[in-house]
């Protein structure tokens, strides 16, 4: 008798575990990516972001090649169709991205990215109640849209920069999931490969030889760890153990999380007016995420591969 309580109780602990270890895989994963920006924008004046895109996109994939072991997977067309338009994908989502905040706050350009997959999981559905978060993402960006902060001008290049990332996003969002279902848990380390390979060129145009300093190779290091290695390895391991829904729901606080770290370690202080303009652009994306995935058996059945930065 004292055996089977025994026995329960550990499989009630190990069926928590099971529930909560992806959840927590997610906002992990956003943390570290949050984090991994504020270190990349210290790169930014010695290498620019298209050579700190590169540095960490390169040292990233270096450690998943070796983390996962890439050379036991036989290299076939396969592999191929499915690693290179995630890849690009990726890739080109990270170099916007960067670009962008190297002209706007973090928070800020998080919400404009986040426009993207907003407006496609929206306009798919096509249900008029869904068009109702099309409103308060409107007002969201209405809110953050005057150009204007701390007394100086938002730059709109880095708002479109921050939009334009948006779009590859959604692009990821589709190719991300049709990687993960062809190559399982190696999709970032070889989708890492065809980023990198992709933002090499425009880095060593810029940077040069300057991308192979110490000081800057051990900073590149941290940021590929924590922007790319960490979390997109945790968010392949959590999108493969969680409904769309939840997952999306996770996810939709990124711009807020960004927000928070970019006051706290990049000193970039939004007025309050903005503060509200992210939170309508979060309960918009939470919204769209729950109305868009209501019907019947989807949230058990299927899954999304996102991004983040």
């Amino acid at each position: 008798m004292i055996q089977t309580r025994t026995h329960t109780r550990h499989e009630n602990a190990h069926t928590l575990s099971d529930a909560f270890a992806p959840l927590g895989a997610v906002v992990v994963a956003m943390i570290s990516i949050t984090l991994g920006a504020t270190v990349a924008k210290k790169l930014f004046v010695v290498i620019g972001p298209a050579g700190t895109t590169a540095l960490r996109l390169t040292l990233a994939a270096a450690l998943l090649a070796v983390g996962f072991r890439i050379w036991r997977v036989p290299f076939t067309r396969k592999l191929l169709h499915a690693a290179l338009p995630y890849g690009l994908s990726l890739g080109a989502m990270n170099l916007l991205f960067y670009m962008a905040i190297d002209r706007i706050p973090l928070g800020i350009a998080l919400a404009f990215e986040f426009i993207g997959p907003l407006a496609v999981a929206t306009f798919a559905s096509r249900r008029p109640r869904d068009f109702g978060w099309i409103a308060v993402a409107v007002v969201g960006l209405a809110l953050l849209l005057p150009l204007r902060i701390g007394g100086g001008a938002l730059d709109p290049i880095g708002i479109a920069l921050a939009l334009a990332a948006g779009v590859f996003w959604g692009s990821y969002i589709v190719m991300g999931r049709r990687a993960g279902d062809a190559l399982g848990a190696e999709a970032p380390a070889f989708g890492m490969i065809v980023a990198a390979l992709l933002a090499i060129p425009f880095g060593v145009l810029g940077s040069g030889a300057a991308l192979l300093g110490s000081h800057v190779l051990g900073l590149g290091l941290v940021v590929a760890l924590l922007s790319s290695a960490i979390p997109y390895s945790l968010e392949m391991f959590a999108l493969r153990r969680l409904p769309t829904r939840t997952f999306g729901v996770l996810t939709s606080g990124e711009p807020a999380v960004g927000a928070l770290v970019g006051a706290l370690f990049l000193h970039e202080k939004l007025p309050l007016a903005k503060w509200f303009g992210i939170a309508g652009i979060v309960a918009a994306s939470i919204g769209t995420t729950i109305t868009s995935r209501a019907q019947a058996g989807e949230e058990t059945e299927e899954r999304t591969y996102l991004p983040e930065n």
